[in-house]
C-alpha cells in the first residue's frame, strides 16, 4: 500500500466517522424535541384546554387576539396570527388576530421616541379593549417589553396568556394563563411553542365551527 493510498483510506474513515457523528446528533435532536413536547403536554394539558376555552369565549364575544414576542417569538406571533386570520385546517370565517410585531414604523418610532420596552404596551393601549386576549411569547419569560405589555393589558381588563420556557420567569406570575415549556434549550422551547400554537388554533376552530350545536362558550 502506498503512502497516498493510506492517507486516502484514513480520510475516508474520518469522513465516515464524522457522518456517523452528524447522524447521531440529528437523531438525538429529534428525540429531545419529542421528549420536551411530551413533557409539555403532560404538564400543561388542563391549561391548554383552559386557554382554548378562554380564546373561544373571547372570539365569540366579538373580541380579538393580540400576539407579541421578540426574535423567533415575534415570528411565532405572526405565524399564529396568520393561522387565525386566514385559516388553519378547515374552511371557516377569518378570526380577528393581530401580531404587534409587524409594523416597523410603529415599532421603531416607539423605540426611538420612548423606549424599546414600550413597543407592545403602546400598541395595546391604542387598540386593546376589555375582553381581548393579550398573548405574549417568550422563551425566557422575562422580556421587559412583554412584561410591560402584560401590565398594560391587565389595566385595560384584557386576558393575558403567556407562552414561556425555562422556569416561566416573571411572565408566569403575571399572566392569567401560563403555558410553560420546562426546558432550558431555546430551540426546543420554540419548537414546542409553535406546536402549542397550532394545537390551540385547531381546538379553537373545533369549538367554534366543528360543533355548531355546542356554541355556549
Amino acid at each position: 500500500m502506498t503512502y497516498e493510498n493510506a492517507i486516502n483510506i484514513l480520510r475516508h474513515m474520518s469522513d465516515m466517522t464524522e457522518m456517523e457523528d452528524i447522524e447521531d446528533i440529528i437523531i438525538r435532536t429529534f428525540r429531545e424535541s419529542s421528549r420536551v413536547k411530551e413533557v409539555f403536554v403532560n404538564e400543561n394539558l388542563s391549561r391548554l384546554v383552559k386557554v382554548v376555552d378562554v380564546i373561544t369565549r373571547a372570539l365569540n364575544g366579538g373580541n380579538k387576539i393580540l400576539l407579541f414576542g421578540n426574535g423567533g417569538s415575534a415570528a411565532d406571533s405572526q405565524h399564529i396570527a396568520a393561522e387565525f386570520v386566514n385559516r388553519f385546517l378547515i374552511e371557516r370565517p377569518p378570526l380577528p388576530a393581530i401580531a404587534l410585531t409587524t409594523d416597523t414604523s410603529v415599532i421603531t418610532s416607539i423605540a426611538n421616541d420612548y423606549d424599546f420596552s414600550e413597543i407592545f404596551a403602546k400598541q395595546i393601549r391604542a387598540i386593546g379593549r376589555e375582553g381581548d386576549i393579550a398573548w405574549g411569547i417568550s422563551t425566557s419569560g422575562s422580556s421587559p417589553n412583554i412584561l410591560k405589555a402584560f401590565e398594560t393589558a391587565g389595566r385595560l381588563g384584557m386576558i393575558t396568556v403567556a407562552l414561556t420556557g425555562r422556569d416561566g420567569g416573571e411572565m408566569a406570575r403575571m399572566a392569567d394563563y401560563c403555558l410553560n415549556v420546562s426546558s432550558n434549550s431555546t430551540p426546543r422551547i420554540q419548537e414546542t411553542h409553535i406546536t402549542a400554537g397550532h394545537v390551540i388554533c385547531d381546538m379553537v376552530d373545533y369549538r367554534l365551527f366543528k360543533k355548531p350545536e355546542d356554541n355556549s362558550l
